[in-house]
């Protein structure tokens, strides 16, 4: 067991069993992703070098980047992506080697559809317009008008989830994690001022939760009783913030300024129970990124880099960069910025009240990086694990880190410049204010993509060092 410098136990540490599998500390490696496929999506060797540093870093398990399910809705570029059995190989081989060099580390596949929320691509296509209902909305996704699915697209997306989930289990993940947050499309459904549907599938509460009910079935079926089934779930929409044009309005009012509250996100919980999910992974927010999923700093500079290379897809992302580009920064960072600040635990104190809500483990997702923090909130009962990105990003070592620290030496700075930068280029900590140059930080970046077998071989034999190692050297 390991102990505080004054002697006691970490109730992070401590071993969790959920059902046949056990984790072996209460710290999660939450959903992180980046440029880490080959140009039809199969995982490469630089994904695998990605996860294989986090698998050995001593968190109890990774939750993968979120891996689409629709083999058309697919970005950003070269992610990955589990839309048909032919990725399937490709998974396979890298995940063996991830889990033979971590045997311990419990392996969680994330799966969702981005629906209107998808971002950019190589062309313009309609089906990255679909969405639960018509809908305009400035800041997310690029097509210029969101486009209501119909009831053969809905049935359709459901057999993918079931499809993508029989995938995640024959890949060799020990457990799939169903996204109904982060804004994207079963979220667009769950979401009463973006879902105006007035069939089966809208209106009221319970209808609006029909899309996440027939997916977390149909998952459950497809990979059976025993697999770990998880679902990411945002218990307050906060549709206000970040300060945003969705049009048309939706009454009642408070529908379209805040979306579910807690009420309608408990009783979620408890539907996805009696189904059978496993875990919910809770944190709070619409869209991605948002300043209540991501606390921290609002990346004005990172966002007008991310629409230039996506200003081509349609008039309204060549709106949005005009914009970004004319308007001067001391009028856009407090509009933008709105409701963008630290919020430590803030996420950890609405998983309390999931908690309350039902009997399986539920893990809080948000602004933790502190030891104190993450062990009140296990104290207190408001999870029974935390998920973290941003935080293992900046420091791998941040369980080891805790042994003898509260915090790193250099924290995360929740800067968010690495959640708008991943979409455009290499996944890293751009924040220059922890390093001691920019070529330092780039090579930090960098390396990020290289093997930890080779560069250990590297540094250990100085006399076969012609240059930096480099991706292409394993």
């Amino acid at each position: 067991m390991t102990t505080t410098p004054s002697g006691g136990s970490l109730r992070m540490m401590e071993p969790l069993r959920v059902k046949r599998l056990t984790f072996r500390n209460r710290v999660l490696r939450s959903s992180l992703g980046g440029k880490f496929a080959y140009f039809d999506g199969s995982v490469n060797n630089p994904w695998k070098s990605f996860e294989k540093r986090f698998a050995r870093s001593g968190v109890a398990g990774l939750i993968s980047a979120t891996i689409t399910v629709d083999d058309r809705r697919w970005a950003p570029v070269e992610y990955p992506r589990l839309s048909h059995d032919r990725f399937v190989a490709s998974y396979a081989a890298a995940l063996a080697d991830i889990k033979a060099s971590a045997p311990d580390t419990v392996y969680i596949m994330q799966i969702g559809d981005g629906g209107s929320h998808v971002q950019n691509g190589l062309f313009s296509q309609p089906e990255d317009a679909k969405t639960s209902s018509a809908i305009f909305d400035l800041l997310y996704g690029y097509r210029s008008l969101g486009a209501a699915m119909t009831e053969a697209e809905i049935e359709q997306t459901i057999t993918r989830f079931a499809e993508a989930a029989r995938r995640v289990k024959e890949v060799g993940c020990d457990g799939v994690e169903v996204t109904a947050s982060k804004g994207y499309l079963i979220h667009q459904f769950l979401n009463p001022g973006v879902n105006r549907r007035r069939d089966a599938w809208g209106g009221s509460t319970e209808k609006r939760f029909r899309l996440l009910r027939e997916v977390a079935t149909r998952v459950r079926e497809r990979v059976g009783p025993d697999f770990l089934f998880g679902v990411r779930l945002s218990a307050v929409d906060y549709n206000h913030l970040p300060l945003n044009l969705r049009l048309p309005l939706t009454l009642p009012l408070r529908h379209w300024f805040t979306g579910n509250g807690l009420a309608e996100t408990t009783w979620f919980a408890r539907e996805l129970e009696a189904i059978g999910v496993d875990y919910l992974h809770v944190t709070s927010g619409y869209g991605f990124i948002n300043p209540m999923e991501n606390p921290g700093d609002f990346p004005l500079k990172e966002v007008t880099v991310f629409a230039n290379a996506s200003r081509h897809l349609s008039a309204k992302a060549r709106l949005r960069a005009m914009l970004l580009n004319v308007v001067p920064d001391f009028i856009l960072r407090p509009l933008l910025g709105a409701g963008w600040r630290r919020s430590d635990g803030h996420n950890g104190r609405l998983a309390a009240e999931f908690k309350r809500a039902v009997k399986i483990p539920v893990v809080a997702n948000g602004g933790f990086q502190s030891r104190a923090l993450i062990e009140r909130a296990l104290a207190e009962g408001h999870c029974d694990m935390v998920s973290m990105a941003r935080p293992l990003l900046a420091n791998p070592d941040l369980l080891r880190v805790f042994e003898t620290r509260d915090v790193p030496e250099r924290p995360c700075s929740f800067c968010n410049r690495c959640a708008v930068l991943t979409a455009v280029q290499a996944v890293g900590c751009y924040d220059p204010r922890r390093f001691e140059s920019q070529d330092a930080m780039e090579d930090a970046i960098l390396r990020w993509s290289v093997d930890p077998d080779l560069e250990r071989r590297w540094l250990d034999d100085p006399g076969a060092r012609v240059g930096p190692p480099t991706a292409a050297d394993g």
